[in-house]
Formats: C-alpha cells, structure tokens, sequence
C-alpha cells in the first residue's frame, strides 16, 4: 500500500480510563498495521491540543452539545470527524435519548457513524436531524472485542491474580452516577440552594425533561438504597465469599466505602478494566448495568437485582442489560438463585430470545473484529480526504490563534462548578499511565493478537501518546 496516497493519523481520545483505554489501543494497534499513526490520551487534553496535531481522522465518541465548540474548531484545522457512542448499547428512550445525546447542529460536522450493532443503527436512522447521506457502518464496538474467545486471554493473567488476591468473590457492579456522581453537581440534579426550594438541573440531567428526570431520579435513590441495603445483607448470607463492589467510573466511592468500614469482607474497587473482574468472579450483580451485557457475551452468571421497579425506566432505558440476565425480585429470590450458580447447578442466563436481543445490539461478535472493521472504514475515508484534500489559507496563524483561545478556555473551565474539565476530576477519570506501563499493554496486545509489527510509542505529554509502525510517515 502506498501510504503517502492517504491519510494516516488518528486522533483517538480516552475519557475513561479503566473502561475505554485497552479497546482503543486494541484500535491502534490494529490500525497500525495498515500503515496508520494514532495519537491516543485523555480526551480533555487531546482537544484542549488539537492544534498541535497533523490533519488527520478525529474519532470522537459523542455528538452532545458539548462537543460542538470542538467540532467547529476541528473541522476548521482539516480534520475528519468520525462518531460512535459510548452511551448508545444501553440508550434511553429515542427522544430523551436524541435530546441528551445527539445535538443537531454537532452531528453535521460529523462525516461518518460507527454503531454497535443493529439497534444503534436503527435508533440513529430515527433521528430527525440526520444529515441526509450520513453513512452509518455496523461496525461493532472496539470494547466488544475484549469480550470474544480469542481475545479473552489478553486479561487471563490478570484475572487469574484477582482470584488469587480476593478468592471466591461476587462483583457488584453499581451505575448510580446520576444520583451519587463524583461531584454534587454532575447529578439529575444540583443541592437546593436552601430548604423547600426546587432543585435545579444538575449536568446529568442535560436533554431530559423535567417530568422525565425527576422521575429517574426517584428511581435511581430507591435503587441506590436498595444496593446499600443488598451489600452487607450479601455477606451475611455467603460467608465463603468475598463482595466486591465496582463504582461506576463517575460514582462517588464514599458510602460504599463507609459500608465496607461496618462489614469484614467487603471490598471497593474501581481498578482496571472490568472485563478481568468478570472472567475472575463466580456472578455479577447489577441493575441495568452495561456490565450485564459483558457478563452474558462472556458466560458468566449476572442477576439484575430489581427489588424497586419503575417498567418506565426499566424497560425503557435498562431493558438490555435487565433482560439477558437472570432477574431478582426481592432478596430472596437472589440469595436462592445465587446460591444455586455459586453451587454450580446454574450457569449464565441463555435461551434463544436472550441470543437474538443481544445478537441486535452487539455486531462484531464472530468473524472480522469491530477493530478490523472500523479500520477499513477509515482506509476509505483516508483515502477520500487526500483526494480531496483542502487548502487552509494562513494556516499557521489560525492554528496559533485557536490554540490560544483553547488554553484560555481550558482555564476558565477549569475553574467552574460542576465541570467536567476539573482537575480532581479528570485525575479520577483518566489518572493515566507511565510510558513504560503504556508499552507494555501495548506489547501484550500485539502478543494477543499475534502481531509481530513493529511499533515505536512515544510521550507527547503524561497524557498523551502516539502509536506507529516504525519507519512509517502519517500523512498530512
């Protein structure tokens, strides 16, 4: 292939670590072998730099409102903009969902979408504001491809040492970020200024009615009081098993934590990746956790746990992931099926139904990679952006101008309340990694994939970091 007939770099922006870090260096590695460079790091620093990197393909992993100011300053410094979303396998409602995560004037700076499986595709074909023309490729998704046989063994040892260090252990996996978020303003809603006052919206709730997130919210706090409830009653009723808790990324770890002080074998944890802790526990806990989706792809046994039920949001917004697993309707219930899986006299939840559901939203499950998949897209897109490759007038001077108008950006957002450019809070969400650490999963992947392509990875910042196969130029 000639190189030089292409575009070659790729932006790839990480906002949660321990979730999407291992997929998109599944992607760059991948696309490294046909002769693509990638730079790949925190989101927030990515785009607060996007001057300082060659015209390339952005692959951004949402299209809100948020991302609008950065697409329109992308697009003008050349770049492509590709889209897939992070939230779109366990999505809300269509219009709640069109209004939180779609916004019509960001999504026409996008040139490409990349959908999970079927059902993504689908529900973006409904969106009103769809650019005519705007091809969405069923891709799959890269973290769905740490969930398939013959990359399992990329976390083999790992899990192997979470057996070792926890034993026999139950994972409950919590997702209460929109009522015990990091901050108390990234909730559905804010602290009332004073007593009896109606709250305002918190950033969670951005896109929603009123009625609608009042509404998740009473849902989630009976929820959340449920899970509280559920974790020392766990210990009491299986004495052989340790009970790990794992906060969503954006959860506050705090009253987990002081229910792990009361108790002698409970643990919380929000290290690593989760499909490791998937492979090493006997069964996963949840409530209408994507987690139940990883658990079912990988055979292991995940129970719903759905003592409140609001069919609303349950089945409007959790049905997936409740639905392909075992479902719980009181203590009881749990504590008996639990105690059969733990047994050995049931496994994973299955049948046909199950199958088809998950067989919608998940592409890419057998046959080429999602990460295959989506590389070949962007040799095409490549490959049209240096035919038609557009000419910036004073290039150099725009660039330098944007790039001082993002760091006195970056300032002020810095300083807001709420926001996600926080440093507490983007330390929490990407805390990063040492080059050293960074080659070494690298290597490991290649190891897993069988890749004897050479790569050279460098540091731009402790953030940030490119991928490219050695001796090979990205394309400008």
């Amino acid at each position: 292939m000639a190189i030089g007939r292409k575009i070659s770099t790729l932006l790839i922006p990480v906002e949660n670590q321990v979730r999407e870090l291992d997929p998109k260096l599944l992607l760059a590695c991948i696309a490294a072998r046909r002769g693509f460079s990638s730079v790949i790091g925190s989101r927030r620093e990515m785009e607060m730099r996007i001057d300082a990197f060659p015209r390339g393909i952005y692959l951004s992993k949402s299209m809100t409102v948020r991302s609008l100011l950065f697409f329109q300053v992308a697009h003008r410094l050349g770049h492509e903009i590709i889209t897939w979303d992070e939230e779109a396998l366990v999505h809300l409602p269509p219009e709640t969902y069109f209004s939180r995560r779609l916004h019509p004037s960001a999504i026409k700076y996008v040139s490409h979408l990349l959908a999970w499986g079927e059902d993504n595709a689908d529900l973006w074909r409904r969106y009103p504001a769809l650019p005519a023309g705007t091809p969405i490729h069923i891709t799959g998704n890269p973290r769905g491809d740490f969930l398939r046989p013959e990359l399992r063994r990329f976390h083999q040892e790992e899990a192997r040492h979470l057996r070792s260090e926890y034993g026999s252990f139950i994972l409950v996996n919590t997702n209460f970020n929109h009522v015990n978020a990091f901050g108390p303003d990234m909730n559905l809603f804010k602290p009332a200024a004073k007593p009896g006052r109606r709250p305002a919206f918190g950033r969670a709730a951005r896109g929603m009615s009123r009625a609608y997130a009042e509404g998740l919210r009473d849902h989630k706090l009976a929820v959340f009081k449920d899970f509280q409830e559920l974790i020392p009653r766990l210990e009491t009723a299986f004495p052989d098993q340790t009970i790990v808790v794992r906060p969503h990324p954006t959860e506050n770890h705090a009253v987990y934590r002081r229910i792990a002080a009361g108790c002698r074998r409970v643990r919380v944890t929000n290290e690593g990746n989760v499909v490791p802790w998937l492979m090493a526990t006997r069964a996963v806990i949840h409530n209408g956790c994507t987690t139940g989706v990883e658990a079912y792809a990988l055979g292991v046994p995940a129970l719903s746990y759905r003592a409140t039920v609001n069919e609303a949001y349950d089945y409007g917004f959790y049905r997936l992931p409740n639905l392909i697993s075992h479902q719980c309707f009181d203590f009881a219930q749990l504590r008996d099926r639990l105690g059969q899986i733990l047994a050995g006299k049931v496994g994973a939840a299955d049948g046909d139904a199950r199958q088809a559901l998950f067989a919608r939203h998940m592409a890419a499950q057998d046959g080429p990679l999602a990460c295959e998949r989506i590389v070949a897209v962007l040799e095409g897109i490549g490959h049209q952006m240096a035919a038609s490759a557009r000419r910036i007038p004073f290039e150099h001077q725009q660039r330098w101008l944007i790039g001082q108008g993002l760091h006195a950006l970056r300032r002020v957002k810095a300083k807001l309340p709420g926001s996600h450019n926080r440093p507490e809070f983007q330390r929490h969400r990407y805390p990063g990694l040492p080059l050293e650490a960074f080659r070494a999963k690298l290597k490991k992947l290649q190891q897993t994939l069988g890749d004897d392509t050479a790569i050279d990875t460098q540091k731009i910042t402790d953030a940030i970091f490119t991928i490219s196969s050695k001796g090979r130029l990205s394309g400008r």
